[in-house]
């Protein structure tokens, strides 16, 4: 099979085909042959040298999802059949034509969404759908300040929140970029043009000076400040990503005498349990929405695979809006 691997730290550039051996299955594990996966910014950190792949994942291909079809289960695996079309996370690996995931953490593929759709789905969603509702706690009639709302997490987030029956505002540095919020639900956007940003008082503004119960930020850095200051009392922060930074000097002051809750997350390094959780509280709660229309993926572009370089290289210049996906020929 091919893989597109890296062949030492660096950009888009150090990546290269290569031809590797098929793995094989184990007990309870499914292979898949991968027809479409989707770029993230972990890929790029990957690349550089900045963020190993855990253990037991192969080191050198970058990846985090896919969409493909069963080629092969295991003797123990029972929930789906060679023929099967499926999607989901991996710890890394995915920018291979065939890969092998323990048969509880796949989701079965909406029948009305094809490869490359299913493909921007696994990472976006369920980062977004774990961090707002199983951990970030959201309810009906609550209000969310969502980072880097044009992102692939970022639209995803607007939309389950819309979903939900929750009101959702959103952040970005790209004024085009913003002008597509309204599709996802976002009912108002702020540009950050400046350093640091500032858009706590434009979150009052349109909450009637109560401010947000829940901010996802997926910038971190020098936006934690703001995001404090956007939030009603005993409101919370999911810190997802760190792109902007990972120091930043805040005022514990605000969090104690407020009652603010901060929590950090991260879903690749997770145990198998973990994993396995998150898929099936998705599969209940995310699959029906999007069967039905409630939820769609956002795509900038699909590419193919032997354009990968060049899609890594427009996502590092933030040129994108939603997710690139990447599809085996």
């Amino acid at each position: 099979m091919q893989v597109l691997r890296i062949t030492q730290p660096g950009g888009p550039e150090v990546l290269t085909f290569d031809e590797r051996p098929a793995p094989s299955p184990g007990p309870q594990e499914l292979l898949v042959r991968v027809r479409a996966t989707a770029l993230n910014r972990a890929d790029l950190l990957q690349i550089r040298g900045a963020y190993p792949a855990p253990p037991g994942v192969p080191a050198d291909v970058p990846g985090l999802e896919y969409a493909g079809e069963v080629l092969a289960v295991g003797p123990l695996a029972r929930r789906f059949k060679p023929g099967d079309r499926v999607m989901g996370l991996v710890g890394g690996g995915a920018f291979a034509e065939q890969l092998v995931v323990h048969e509880r953490e796949a989701l079965s593929l909406p029948e009305n969404l094809d490869f490359p759709q299913a493909a921007a789905l696994p990472e976006a969603f369920l980062t977004a759908f774990d961090a707002l509702v199983l951990q970030g706690g959201l309810s009906l009639g609550e209000s969310v300040l969502i980072h880097a709302v044009a992102s692939g997490v970022g639209s995803a987030a607007a939309q389950i929140c819309r979903a939900l029956g929750a009101r959702a505002f959103g952040t970005g540095r790209h004024a085009h970029k913003l002008s597509r919020a309204s599709e996802w639900g976002v009912e108002r956007t702020v540009l950050c043009e400046g350093s640091p940003p500032r858009f706590a008082d434009a979150v009052r503004e349109a909450t009637g000076g109560r401010g947000v119960d829940l901010v996802l930020d997926l910038v971190g850095g020098e936006y934690l400040p703001e995001s404090l200051r956007s939030l009603a009392p005993r409101g919370r922060v999911m810190l997802v990503g760190l792109v902007a930074g990972r120091k930043v000097e805040i005022d514990l002051g605000e969090i104690l005498s407020r009652r603010l809750h901060l929590t950090g997350t991260v879903l690749r390094s997770r145990p198998l349990e973990e994993k396995i959780s998150l898929a099936q509280a998705a599969e209940r709660h995310l699959l029906p929405l999007f069967r039905s229309g409630a939820l769609v993926p956002v795509i900038d572009d699909v590419l193919p695979m032997r354009e990968a370089r060049e899609g890594l290289a427009r996502m590092a210049r933030n040129e994108t809006v939603g997710k690139l996906v990447l599809r085996w020929e």
